[in-house]
């Protein structure tokens, strides 16, 4: 008789867990990271170094059945250093606000989890202008960018954590003979307030 009832209880909780995956959850939050970018070139022309930029923005995810939606927007700074002709080192900055859209998956138990995330991402440039080591080049580079991005995640509580990596689709440079694509790593941390 108790193999009977432990097995009709756990018939139960799985019968409710696999409910549960089944209904829609929403989760709202703000996001802060730590990016590493760099610009690749198409002729190894431009001789790029990875230096540090920031995000700061909100995310919000809607998913059942294991499956799952995540929107985000958020403030990019991204920096690149470079060489210039004369061998000198300069760097260059590009503030934008970015729309990744990722499709993902999470595997893992009540408030602890892992995801798996992918998806575009649309970054249109804060002002059109990227500075240069103190000088300003708004001829040169593009106002919009596409990329795809992709990275693991979990979740603890209402905590988050992201390593994802970021590579441009399109060339962001006006110049076709100066192909330029970013790249780009970031670690971030987020809240969710629901």
């Amino acid at each position: 008789m108790k193999k009977f009832l432990l097995g009709l209880a756990a018939l139960f909780l799985c019968v409710q867990a696999s409910q549960a995956q089944l209904l829609p959850s929403l989760k709202l939050g703000v996001k802060g990271a730590v990016n590493f970018s760099s610009l690749k070139s198409e002729g190894q022309w431009l001789d790029s170094d990875t230096k540090a930029g920031f995000q700061l923005g909100v995310w919000g995810r809607i998913g059942a059945a294991g499956f799952h939606v995540q929107p985000e927007l958020y403030y990019a700074q991204k920096k690149a250093g470079y060489q210039k002709d004369d061998g000198t080192s300069a760097e260059a900055t590009f503030k934008s606000l970015d729309l990744p859209v990722l499709l993902g998956t999470r595997i893992g138990l009540g408030p602890i989890g892992v995801r798996i995330q992918a998806g575009p991402v649309f970054s249109f440039a804060q002002d059109g202008k990227v500075s240069l080591s103190n000088l300003t080049n708004t001829e040169n580079y593009k106002k919009t960018s596409t990329g795809i991005i992709g990275g693991v995640g979990a979740d603890i509580s209402k905590f988050t954590v992201d390593l994802r990596y970021e590579h441009g689709l399109n060339n962001i440079s006006h110049d076709n003979n100066h192909k330029q694509r970013i790249s780009m790593w970031s670690l971030g941390i987020g809240y969710s307030f629901l």
